[in-house]
């Protein structure tokens, strides 16, 4: 097998979501113990410091690989990085998972290495439209993925609270401008999410009225909480 050593990370590189249940599952399937996978990371990617115990702990939850070592495992485990990394959420998160290396990103979106650097250490995308089109292209991005990645979805989670808290027509155009969805079905979507919080926030006539409104409040609350989440279930339910 030929192997690559890892590429030099930030000493601060956040660490991805690890997927101990997974690396555990292809280990098995491969039928290595852990002494093997620790004794391969040592002896082809240069990480002296894995033992049997560490990549027990990594399978366990009790410690979570880096970057470099996440990379370094899923060579040893024939596997991509994003077959050991749970649902990405960070511009980074979503660079490992494909198993891709900043400049690669960063010449597929046509930006200056130390740009691109410069925006997944801040977890700030500031892309255009064109470079951000061809974020989502080379991330393979679904769309509330790319809304979440390029710092949209504060902005969306406020349009969405207002739609269902007051009038959803004001806020059709706005939620259209923001996301490429056709206007009939934002118009369905926000409806019925409206129709749902108002539903919520109905008192039950045949309770006690504090305890009917406190349960109505908790439901409002839990629903605005969620609005995002809510809205792309709708979304999907509504396409």
């Amino acid at each position: 097998m030929l192997v690559h050593p890892p590429q030099a990370q930030h000493p601060h590189s956040p660490i991805p979501p690890f997927d101990a249940a997974a690396a555990r599952r292809l280990r098995v399937a491969l039928g290595m113990a852990p002494e093997h996978v620790a004794h391969t990371m040592r002896s082809s990617y240069g990480l002296p410091h894995v033992t049997p115990d560490l990549v027990i702990d990594w399978e366990g939850g009790a410690a979570t690989p880096r970057p470099h070592e996440l990379t370094a495992l899923a060579g040893v485990l024939w596997c991509a990085p994003g077959e050991l990394i749970g649902a990405p959420r960070t511009l980074r998160e979503h660079r490992l998972a494909r198993g891709l290396a900043q400049e690669d990103v960063a010449h597929a979106v046509g930006l200056e290495l130390l740009a691109y650097v410069r925006m997944e250490e801040a977890d700030a995308w500031r892309g255009n439209d064109r470079q951000s089109a061809a974020l989502a292209e080379v991330l393979q991005l679904s769309l509330p993925d790319f809304v979440t990645v390029t710092g949209r979805e504060g902005r969306l989670a406020r349009l969405l609270r207002g739609a269902v808290t007051t009038r959803w027509q004001a806020y059709v155009r706005q939620v259209g401008k923001l996301l490429p969805l056709e206007r009939p079905l934002v118009e369905d979507v926000l409806e019925e999410m409206h129709a749902d919080y108002q539903g919520r926030m109905t008192t039950t006539p045949n309770r006690g009225a504090g305890s009917a409104a406190a349960d109505a409040g908790e439901a409002g609350r839990d629903h605005l909480d969620r609005v995002v989440e809510i809205f792309w279930e709708t979304v999907e339910r509504n396409s």
